[in-house]
């Protein structure tokens, strides 16, 4: 009796299925590392107010749940997580989910702003400086991507917030838009792109110096391997071989760390969002640390771990693009 096989699943849904676990381990991770930190919202409220009651602090904690054992807090919050709720925000009064779906676009913008430009331009530079070898325009690489990857995030925003918004007054020193200003269209474009132009240019600018240096090294690891002497030997110019050859190949190394380094970036928003006074994600984080706000903050971890996720499954497809030579179909 003859059975036929079973057509496998695609491979982004098998890669989906195999991060399951490993969402529920960021998850439960998440919860128990948060209650290591001392302190809930109801400290917080009781310190604003300059003094509380017993009474009121114990029915504040009853209020927000904190006064239950950790296994009910930690059941119940499962118990949400399966039902994709992420719980309610005390702080605002609002739900979780509709402060991060409020917030992300503002954060996404900034982040694939940078992302593109330091890849852009950073593999650019590194190609170019691979093929110009111990010249002038290598040695220019080199040295402004090393400082530029030796320059803390912080201190870059404040020096073009003191040149470009104290001194020169050509862009806005913080915010997405103009307050008050009814723009609309293109004038909304170009306030909104103004206002992006220095902390974009800042979170972009310690990831453009690391491509730059590792699509350097890449080119020139590409550029020693037989099938590319081949194709110089067949009489392919140095252009076209450079262009259809070695770069796609040395693109690998690049892909492959900008998906590792997503994390680190949507964490370096973080510092460029408070320096900028920018309403994403990273600002609304450092809010909800300093009130305590753990439901709050336990939503922004748990979906920017899924955005994590989601950025490593998109490089691992993009390998298949780069390199045909690559099955993501097995």
């Amino acid at each position: 009796m003859s059975t036929t096989p079973r057509k496998p699943w695609p491979y982004p849904l098998r890669r989906a299925m195999q991060a399951l676990p490993l969402i529920v381990v960021i998850a439960v991770s998440n919860f128990f590392w948060l209650r290591l930190a001392p302190g809930d919202l109801a400290d917080v409220i009781a310190g604003e107010a300059g003094a509380a009651t017993p009474e009121y602090m114990a029915e504040l904690r009853r209020q927000f749940g904190t006064d239950q054992p950790l296994a009910i807090q930690f059941a119940a919050y499962l118990k949400r997580l399966a039902h994709f709720d992420l719980g309610w925000s005390f702080r605002y009064n609002e739900s979780v989910v509709h402060l991060i779906l409020e917030r992300l676009p503002a954060t996404a913008l900034l982040l694939v702003s940078a992302l593109v430009i330091a890849l852009v331009i950073g593999c650019a530079a590194g190609t170019l400086a691979a093929v110009s070898r111990w010249r002038a325009l290598d040695v220019a690489v080199s040295v402004i991507s090393t400082l530029g990857f030796a320059t803390p995030l912080f201190w870059l925003g404040l020096m073009l917030m003191v040149l470009f918004s104290a001194h020169l007054h050509w862009l806005p020193s913080g915010g997405m838009t103009t307050l008050g200003a009814a723009t609309h269209g293109w004038a909304y474009i170009g306030d909104v792109a103004t206002h992006m132009a220095m902390p974009v240019f800042c979170l972009a600018a310690y990831y453009l110096a690391i491509y730059a240096r590792l699509m350097r090294a890449s080119v020139l690891e590409v550029a020693g391997l037989d099938f590319v002497r081949t194709a110089r030997a067949k009489g392919v110019s140095r252009f076209r071989t450079v262009l259809s050859h070695v770069v796609p190949n040395a693109l690998l190394p690049i892909v492959t760390m900008s998906a590792l380094q997503f994390g680190t970036l949507l964490s370096g928003s973080v510092a460029i969002e408070t320096v900028f006074s920018w309403p994403g994600l990273g600002q609304l984080a450092l809010d909800a640390v300093s009130s305590r706000d753990l439901n709050l903050l336990l939503g922004i971890l748990f979906v920017s771990s899924l955005l994590v996720l989601a950025v490593n499954l998109l490089a691992d497809l993009a390998y298949g693009w780069f390199d045909p030579r690559i099955e993501v179909e097995r």
